[in-house]
């Protein structure tokens, strides 16, 4: 599973003009299911999410998590977070997983975020999404495992 974290102010999702989720102070995580990926590696990255401590304590450190600062996570389906685009000009996808490993897998990572105490919101999987995100700082951040 591949995460690319944006710590934010705001974002949303929208479906065919059509407000699907928002979320205020938090993260937007776009998350790709590669075919390997199991609910152990959910597992391992919704703990991980709950606990990254990337927001500023009092002293403007990066040393609070989503949960000391009451944050948000909207969660986006992205398989192109497999994209191989180092031989030609069109990337390939083959290492993300097909529709049916992947839908059943971010629905059990939000699940495994939810149980960590986390209010989650998703966008819609498989769906022509826009997405709105003011990241803050910015702070961005790649996790895999």
């Amino acid at each position: 599973m591949r995460a690319l974290v944006q710590r934010v102010t705001y974002g949303s999702v929208a479906v065919n003009g059509r407000l699907v989720s928002e979320i205020g102070h938090g993260f937007v995580l776009l998350l790709g299911v590669t075919h390997t990926d199991t609910s152990a590696e959910a597992d391992w990255l919704a703990a991980k999410v709950a606990g990254l401590r990337i927001f500023d304590d009092e002293a403007g450190k990066m040393n609070r998590s989503l949960l000391d600062v009451g944050g948000s996570v909207l969660v986006v389906s992205q398989f192109t977070l497999y994209g191989d685009a180092r031989k030609g000009k069109r990337p390939s996808f083959t290492d993300a997983a097909p529709p049916e490993i992947a839908e059943p897998l971010v629905d059990y990572f939000c699940q495994q975020l939810r149980a960590q105490g986390v209010n989650v919101a998703t966008g819609v999987f498989g769906a022509t999404m826009r997405v709105t995100i003011h990241n803050d700082g910015p702070v961005t951040l790649l996790l895999e495992r």
